[in-house]
């Protein structure tokens, strides 16, 4: 039920990158064998036939590990294999349009810099909200100026769905991400950069742990 998957929108959120972690599958298995349980594939370089064989694997790898897959922008791929949900950006289908093609059970995410994209998104039908770039971040070039943790903390104070801080964090700056009110981290390289992905996720749920308001569950 959407419900339930809803519930399980906390904590460490790793998306994967092809040229990151030796790959897509291998980058999810090690993150998710740390501990994570939210996945996201994000590849705008990938074919779509490409796109739906990464997201068919790892929508075996995340059932295994009772995991969440969310696929990034492409609703068509989300529905195709069956993943737990998609995320959409400031500039891709609407949430409203988005949920009259998805049903109630997917899971939508958007992306949202400012108080206004964030409450827009919430009251179209979004389940949460990756909010950023919060650092200044090279995994994304077409991302934005660094809006930092405090516009974070002004969003979270507006909408009652979940707030994932993203862009540029690391095990060094999360705290002042968590702090700021976030339910979770979006994390890309720094754990998928790490000589050891799966230890480098295991550090960043032990951080999530500390937090009581972001507790981390399997």
């Amino acid at each position: 039920m959407r419900s339930d998957r809803r519930g399980r929108l906390k904590g460490l959120y790793v998306i994967t990158d092809p040229r990151l972690g030796g790959g897509h599958i291998q980058g999810a298995r090690a993150a998710l064998q740390g501990g994570a349980r939210i996945i996201q594939l994000r590849d705008k370089e990938a074919t779509t036939r490409q796109l739906i064989e990464y997201a068919h694997a790892l929508r075996t790898l995340t059932r295994e590990y009772n995991a969440l897959l969310i696929i990034n922008d492409r609703l068509d791929v989300a529905l195709a294999v069956e993943a737990d949900g998609v995320h959409l950006g400031q500039d891709d289908m609407p949430v409203l349009l988005a949920r009259r093609v998805a049903g109630e059970e997917l899971i939508i995410g958007v992306s949202a810099e400012t108080v206004d994209e964030a409450i827009r998104a919430e009251v179209e039908g979004a389940d949460y909200l990756g909010v950023g770039p919060m650092f200044t971040t090279a995994t994304k070039p077409d991302a934005g100026m660094p809006i930092g943790p405090e516009r974070l903390r002004e969003i979270k104070q507006h909408v009652s769905i979940p707030v994932f801080g993203i862009g540029g964090i690391t095990l060094g700056n999360a705290a002042q991400v968590l702090q700021a009110g976030a339910d979770g981290l979006c994390v890309i390289s720094a754990i998928l950069d790490a000589p050891n992905p799966m230890e480098t996720t295991q550090q960043f749920i032990t951080l999530l742990s500390m937090h009581p308001h972001t507790p981390h569950r399997k």
